[in-house]
């Protein structure tokens, strides 16, 4: 008898911001924020699991809020990743270009205890997971 295997839906946010102050040429850097969670201590995306009835982008918006309390502006999907979870269950992360569009005063909680804004190259240093790794790198121009 073969059992049917739930997947865990999620959505979350490669929230990113535009400095044109930083570069001679007014091009500017693009930062990307990611979040650190102490429970796991590892460096993230910042993403969740969708309650019953939520729409995807609905769970990226209030993910990203609840662990960095930035509210956003929802931009274009830019990917899913698919991984077992710490449980052993399959899961899959749908992701969204985002940028802040309010206050940026981050709180630690018991979820997320450090945000940290960094470039591309930066964030795939410190990523602690190849799949957030690869969905960074894919975005390429897309963050320049």
């Amino acid at each position: 008898m073969s059992r049917s295997t739930k997947v865990v839906r999620a959505a979350g946010g490669i929230v990113i911001e535009r400095d044109e102050r930083d570069e001679p040429d007014g091009a500017g850097t693009t930062r990307i924020l990611l979040v650190h969670r102490p429970r796991y201590d590892d460096w993230s995306l910042p993403k969740g699991k969708a309650d019953p009835g939520e729409r995807a982008e609905e769970t990226a918006l209030r993910e990203v809020e609840e662990e960095t309390g930035l509210r956003c502006t929802l931009g274009a999907e830019v990917g899913t990743t698919r991984y077992r979870d710490s449980r052993g269950r399959d899961k899959e992360v749908r992701y969204w270009l985002m940028e802040p569009s309010g206050d940026r005063d981050f709180v630690p909680n018991h979820e997320v205890d450090e945000v940290k804004w960094c470039t591309a190259d930066e964030a795939g240093t410190l990523l602690s997971y190849d799949h957030d790794r690869r969905l960074v790198a894919a975005l390429g121009g897309e963050l320049e």
